[in-house]
């Protein structure tokens, strides 16, 4: 569960006027760096709630930072709510007045009380640098001087405009927004999470480190798997060994950790638990926010480290529910997304979720577990020889016996199986990570499947399909022989395979301008295949029952049977005859 509020350490998405994000560590007693917008310290922003806009105000002298301003809303959306609405009623008034009297549309927008034109049409307008006064030279020397939040500089900029009223309403209205976008110093701050870091990676950064998994395509792939929390049993022991559990998942993740941070966060593993109680808190004032002194914050976090305990040497333990076993090709899984919320991989925290909930394990540990060194038991010594050692040798032998206890114990909980779902975002070979992986599902788990392109799930549905599995029952190949060239995997344990895709376009609302947005990213579509795990009946197929049909009882008499009763029916309607 995400924080309310924002507190040391924590990740922070700031949004600027541009529309672009900057993502942010709130580290005490230092300065973020917003390029042209300023800086501030992070101190300003550690105890307030998220979701808040502030304003970067002037620089001091003294401390060489420049404070913060809570913007009201009222501030916000003033320019909302000081414009009038134009409905279709106002549009069809227009279209029927003109200048010329004869119902032509009207060539100008705003008319003064004399019927003089303000703002015209932009139909004879040529658009020329000449018409803003203002250099480069005076815009960076007012830049420079740091007085207000850039209202003044935009203000100065609309008034040296020379053609200003010449623009439309509408022209006029981009044009200052434009300006606002590019010199006004706000920000806003957001909490960060799957679907904005998603977003941020796919519009900002290198999307081809994730495969260029769209915040839809993740939303559809963790409906589809069912990722969800589900309650320990009552009464579980939880232990190094254990495998009794609910809610596990299997991933195969080559997205650098997106994944399994979207199944983290419907598992609620993903966010770290902040203690507020010694957390440092800003107060606002008078419209402005102040912040607890270098001093105190230091002194604060100075005490809570020495009253943290110290790391026990028990041994590791791990939850036997809400668990996910990532797979991995190489000899350490890259989970590089995961530091964002927290959490290293190479060092994890003992009081992140994730420790006791994200096992890792490789391709060769699960098959051939004989083969990795990892898996090999190191010298076991008598803990009376132990002693006499060195610290440093202690505990080097101390670190090799519990990662062969970790790494032992998730190899025997993984081959076990029982998992309640799959999920797959790699470039390896599909049918070959399914051919090893979906025997160890149980019955009615999902397997889902993301590509960037469609082939791969295209030929993949094409092996689960229904035509394979009618030549897999009429000739099954030999267990030891699979995979074969017909049969790249067994087409009897996945049933109705089905391939989705989705994909979320921003348009532009607009009276008569309404279209997608010209300045959207493309990419890769995404595709997902969805296929659900079943278990095949062992044996052949009968029917038991006793027939009750009369038919059947009519066809088994016999002939002299039959002619008996037709005589007597016949004797029976010539009496009825005579009577009448």
């Amino acid at each position: 569960m995400q924080p309310e509020a924002v507190w040391p350490g924590a990740q922070v998405v700031l949004r600027l006027p541009s529309g672009y994000h900057a993502v942010h560590e709130v580290k005490p007693n230092t300065t973020i760096l917003l390029g042209k917008y300023g800086n501030f310290q992070c101190n300003f922003l550690i105890g307030r709630p998220y979701h808040y806009t502030y304003e970067i105000l002037d620089q001091d002298s003294s401390s060489g930072s420049s404070g913060l301003r809570i913007v009201p809303p009222t501030e916000l959306y003033s320019d909302i709510n000081d414009d009038e609405a134009t409905t279709t009623a106002d549009l069809e008034e227009e279209d029927q007045a003109g200048t010329d009297g004869k119902g032509a549309r009207a060539q100008f927008e705003i008319l003064d009380q004399k019927g003089e034109v303000l703002l015209r049409t932009n139909r004879n307008i040529v658009d020329d640098a000449r018409s803003q006064t203002m250099t480069m030279e005076e815009i960076e020397m007012l830049k420079a001087e740091g007085k207000g939040s850039g209202k003044d500089l935009i203000a100065k900029i609309l008034d040296s405009h020379s053609a200003l009223d010449q623009k439309t309403a509408f022209a006029l209205a981009k044009y200052t927004l434009r300006k606002t976008k590019k010199y006004l110093r706000r920000f806003t701050v957001l909490p960060l999470d799957v679907p904005l870091l998603a977003r941020w990676i796919m519009t900002e950064k290198d999307a081809s480190k994730t495969m260029e998994l769209r915040e839809e395509t993740l939303a559809l792939i963790g409906s589809w798997s069912n990722v969800h929390f589900m309650p320990p049993p009552v009464g579980e022991e939880q232990n190094l060994s254990g495998i009794v559990g609910q809610g596990r998942w299997l991933v195969v993740d080559e997205t650098a950790g997106l994944l399994v941070a979207a199944a983290a966060e419907r598992l609620a593993i993903l966010h770290p638990q902040y203690q507020q109680e010694t957390r440092p808190t800003a107060t606002q004032v008078d419209g402005a926010v102040s912040v607890p002194s270098d001093d105190v914050v230091q002194s604060q976090s100075e005490i809570s480290q020495r009253t943290q305990p110290r790391p026990s040497i028990r041994k590791p333990t791990f939850a036997s529910s809400n668990t996910i076993t990532v797979i991995h090709a190489n000899a350490q899984p890259n989970l590089s997304l995961l530091r964002y919320f927290g959490f290293d991989a190479a060092n994890p925290a003992p009081s992140h979720p994730l420790t006791r909930h994200l096992k890792t394990i490789s391709w060769l540990q699960l098959l051939h577990p004989e083969a990795d060194n990892a898996c090999t038991e190191p010298e076991n010594v008598a803990p009376e020889v132990v002693q006499t050692w060195k610290s440093g040798k202690r505990s080097n032998y101390y670190r090799k016996r519990r990662r062969w206890e970790r790494t032992v114990a998730v190899v025997s909980n993984t081959q076990h199986g029982g998992f309640d779902g799959l999920v797959i975002a790699s470039p390896m070979s599909t049918p070959t990570i399914l051919h090893h992986l979906v025997p160890l599902l149980r019955g009615a788990a999902q397997v889902v499947v993301y590509s960037p392109s469609i082939e791969p799930l295209v030929e993949l549905a094409d092996f689960y399909s229904t035509q394979r599995r009618v030549a897999y029952f009429n000739d099954p190949p030999a267990p030891e022989a699979m995979p074969t060239e017909d049969f790249p995997v067994n087409p009897t344990l996945l049933l109705a395979p089905t391939i989705q895709t989705i994909c979320c376009r921003p348009w532009q609302v607009l009276p008569g301008r309404t279209h997608p947005l010209m300045t959207g990213r493309g990419g890769a579509e995404g595709y997902v295949f969805i296929a659900t795990r079943v278990l095949p009946a062992e044996g052949g197929v009968e029917a038991r029952g006793i027939s009750k049909k009369r038919k059947g009882k009519v066809e088994d008499m016999s002939k002299e049977a039959c002619e008996s009763r037709s005589g007597k029916v016949m004797r029976v309607q010539d009496e009825e005859i005579m009577e009448s």
